[in-house]
């Protein structure tokens, strides 16, 4: 199996939109370089928390292009690579893997429901078999609460015997640590990230290589010292500060409530837009968001630069 590319805490970056509704280039490249700065490993732009999937394969790749020309690390960037169609999956791979980055993230084939391993195997066997670049590494991206269809336990051990030095990892956004779990025990050396910091140090205890979290995108320092410290005494009550705050997030429409919180700290009103079908939160939804992390004295911190200036 190939060297793993990532380990520790990677954020799944949110996508700033402008008034007209189109990516925001420059809130991005900024916000991303804030993101490193404030302790992040890796960036997995073009997912879920991205709102990748009501974007297009252009409006993606131009963001990358920019990103990369911005000064961003290639080797920091694993790019949403996932698409139903199978043309589209693979230019997206394929255009990531021309820029050096460290792998791509790929969702299954999520429109048709029930298809079997034979069928999802054929398909990310095609995808690899289109790039056909010995540079692409990939990182399968289980998230049946969206998707609906899962990756077995059977077929991610089938692309790791098939494809080595390709299939390097997984995410595992299920949020069932039963599952994480089993894949951890049944593939050691597999880079697996549970999808929530939730499971961070349970994770961590059995192998993990760290986590690919939402909520990364407001505390990468707090996660981090799970990550650093998962070994010390204070582990379980690092663990603990971050799984209150990640709770008292997720009680709000995660994405809305994380781009509420940005602009908030950021002092920059316009990173709440979020791109139809999501909506953003209402103001009293926002005020209650507020008030709820006040209560448990949450800050980005006066000292830290936002990612506007």
């Amino acid at each position: 199996m190939a060297a793993q590319p990532f380990a520790g805490v990677l954020v799944p970056v949110l996508t700033p939109f402008t008034r007209a509704g189109d990516p925001d280039a420059g809130r991005f490249i900024a916000f991303c370089r804030w993101l490193l700065e404030e302790g992040a490993d890796g960036l997995a732009i073009f997912g879920t928390t991205s709102e990748a999937n009501s974007m297009s394969a252009g409006e993606r790749m131009e963001l990358l292009d920019k990103l990369i020309a911005a000064g961003i690390p290639p080797a920091k960037l694993m790019p949403g690579a996932g698409a139903c169609s199978l043309t589209e999956a693979a230019a997206l791979a394929r255009h990531a893997v021309a820029h050096g980055v460290g792998g791509v993230l790929m969702l299954p084939p999520f429109y048709y429901k029930g298809m079997d391993d034979d069928g999802l195997f054929a398909f990310f066997a095609a995808v690899i078999e289109r790039v056909a670049s010995p540079a692409l590494r990939i990182f399968l991206y289980h998230i049946p609460p969206q998707t609906v269809l899962g990756l077995s336990l059977d077929l991610v051990g089938r692309l790791i015997r098939a494809y080595p030095e390709t299939v390097v990892g997984l995410k595992d956004s299920s949020g069932d640590w039963n599952n994480t779990a089993a894949l951890l025990e049944r593939y050691p050396g597999f880079a697996v990230f549970p999808g929530s910091e939730v499971f961070l140090l349970d994770g961590l205890r059995k192998g993990a290589a760290g986590c690919i979290t939402a909520t990364g995108n407001v505390n990468v320092p707090g996660i981090r010292k799970v990550y650093e410290r998962w070994q010390t005494p204070e582990a379980d009550a690092l663990q603990a500060q971050i799984t209150l705050i990640r709770k008292t997030i997720q009680a709000y429409p995660m994405v809305p409530a994380l781009k509420r919180i940005v602009a908030h700290f950021h002092r920059d009103p316009d990173w709440a837009a979020v791109r139809p079908p999501m909506v953003p939160l209402t103001q009293a939804q926002s005020q209650a968001l507020l008030s709820d992390l006040a209560k448990i004295g949450f800050t980005l911190g006066e000292s830290r630069r936002a990612a506007a200036e």
